[in-house]
C-alpha cells in the first residue's frame, strides 16, 4: 500500500488506516465479536493498513485491550493512535483535560495496549474548564518522557446541529493556533467524506500549509456510502445511526442519488470496484497529507477498504463527485 507521512516528524503509515471503534463501541453491539475483530486487525496489518485508530473511551477501555492482544505480537508493524480527554458515565460523556488526569490516562492506555510508546496521542475533546494550553503542555511532557511520539487534535464531533458550510471548524482552528504555540501538532482527525466535505473549506488547507497530517474520520459516511444499507431497515438502539439525522428511512431514501453516483464511477473502473472504494479514493485524492480511517469490525470490509488505496480517480471522476447532490438530514 502507498505510504503517507504524518507531521514534520515524517511518521509513515499506510494511506488507508483502520478505525477500530466499531469493534467495541457505537455500532451494532450484538454483532461485536472479539475473535472476529482480532482477525480484522491482523488482516489490516497484513495489507498495509498500519494506522490503528482507537481511544480509551471506546468500550470504554475494551477497544484498547483488544488492540493490545495484537500489538503484543506485532507492535513493530503497527502505528498506534489513541485518544484521551473524555470520560464515559452511565448516560453521559464529559471532557477532562486536567494535566494530572491526562498523564494517568496515558499510562493506563500504555498498559492496555501492551506497548511502551504511543505513536500518536490525540486530545479527544478540549475541556471547557481547563485552558487547552495546560492540557497540551501535559501531553507535550509525555513526548519528552518518551511515552508518546507525536500529538494530535481530534475534531470529530465539531458538527454543530444544523450548521454546515463555512465556519464549521472555526473553533477547532482557534484551538489549533493556541496549542501550536505550545508544542507542534502532528495530526488532526476530523470527519471528511463525499457527503461531509466541510473540512475542505478551511481545516484541510490549514493542515496542508503546515505539514500537519489529516486523518479522515468516517470517510464512508457511517457506512452509508458503501451502498450496503437499506432505507427503513433500522438500527439497534445502541447504534449511533439510530439517532443520526441522515439515517431516518426518509433521508436514507433521499440520499440514494449520492450512492448511485459513486456506483456509476465504480463501474467505469471495473466490475470489482465498489462505491465504498470510490468514496475512499476521493478522500485520498484531497491531498498527500490525508489518511483515510474507515472503521470496521469485519475482515472482508478491511480487505475492500485497503484495496481502495490502489484506486486512482480521474479528473472526470472527481468532477462528477463534486456535482453530486449535497446530503440531506431530517432537519432539511
Amino acid at each position: 500500500m502507498e505510504r503517507r507521512t504524518i507531521g514534520a516528524g515524517a511518521l509513515a503509515v499506510g494511506a488507508v488506516g483502520l478505525g477500530c471503534m466499531p469493534m467495541s463501541w457505537a455500532y451494532s453491539g450484538s454483532r461485536q465479536r472479539g475473535d472476529a475483530s482480532l482477525r480484522t486487525v491482523h488482516r489490516a496489518l497484513d495489507l498495509g493498513s498500519t494506522l490503528l485508530d482507537t481511544a480509551d473511551m471506546y468500550g470504554p477501555f475494551t477497544n484498547e485491550l483488544l488492540l493490545g492482544r495484537v500489538l503484543k505480537e506485532r507492535r513493530a508493524e503497527a502505528f498506534v493512535s489513541t485518544k484521551a480527554g473524555l470520560l464515559v458515565g452511565e448516560q453521559h460523556i464529559v471532557a477532562n483535560g486536567r494535566p494530572g488526569y491526562v498523564k494517568r490516562a496515558c499510562d493506563a492506555s500504555l498498559r492496555r495496549l501492551q506497548t511502551d510508546v504511543i505513536d500518536l496521542y490525540q486530545l479527544h475533546r478540549a475541556d471547557p474548564e481547563v485552558p487547552i494550553e495546560e492540557t497540551w503542555g501535559a501531553m507535550a511532557e509525555l513526548v519528552r518522557a518518551g511515552k508518546v511520539r507525536a500529538l494530535g487534535l481530534c475534531a470529530v464531533g465539531a458538527r454543530g446541529g444544523r450548521r454546515s458550510g463555512a465556519g464549521l471548524h472555526d473553533g477547532t482552528l482557534r484551538q489549533l493556533r493556541r496549542v501550536q504555540q505550545v508544542f507542534p501538532v502532528a495530526a488532526v482527525e476530523a470527519e471528511l467524506s463525499v457527503w461531509s466535505p466541510e473540512a475542505l473549506q478551511a481545516l484541510l488547507p490549514w493542515c496542508e500549509a503546515r505539514g500537519v497530517g489529516f486523518l479522515a474520520a468516517m470517510p464512508l459516511g457511517n457506512g452509508f456510502l458503501t451502498g450496503t444499507l437499506t432505507p427503513g431497515e433500522g438500527f439497534e438502539p445502541d447504534d449511533v445511526r439510530a439517532r443520526h439525522p441522515r439515517f431516518t428511512a426518509e433521508m436514507m431514501a433521499a440520499n440514494q442519488p449520492i450512492v448511485a453516483g459513486l456506483r456509476r464511477i465504480a463501474r467505469r473502473h471495473g466490475d470489482h470496484v465498489t462505491p465504498a472504494q470510490v468514496a475512499l479514493a476521493w478522500v485520498l485524492a484531497q491531498g498527500r497529507h490525508v489518511i483515510a480511517l474507515p472503521g470496521t469490525k469485519q475482515e472482508r470490509w478491511a480487505v475492500e477498504n485497503a484495496a481502495a488505496g490502489d484506486l486512482r480517480l480521474t479528473e472526470d471522476d472527481l468532477g462528477e463527485v463534486s456535482r453530486l447532490p449535497a446530503a440531506r438530514g431530517s432537519w432539511d
